[in-house]
């Protein structure tokens, strides 16, 4: 699964510090997340899209395989 929070993240300015304090989670969990090593749960998308103002679908991206 691809996802664009890094972009996102640069957007804002933000480390992945500041949004994994954000949303609840470690930092080295974000930074799994971001890495594609651990796909967050749909409650977690949806706390990361919402920081963003944006959707899950903007964050995250099938993979041509996965879809």
């Amino acid at each position: 699964m691809k996802n664009t929070i890094k972009v996102e993240r640069a957007k804002k300015n933000w480390t992945q510090a500041d949004l994994a304090k954000h949303i609840g989670i470690s930092r080295q969990g974000l930074n799994s997340i971001e890495t594609g090593k651990f796909i967050p749960s749909t409650v977690l998308a949806l706390r990361m899209a919402k920081a963003f103002n944006t959707t899950v679908e903007v964050l995250f991206q099938l993979d041509d395989i996965e879809a």
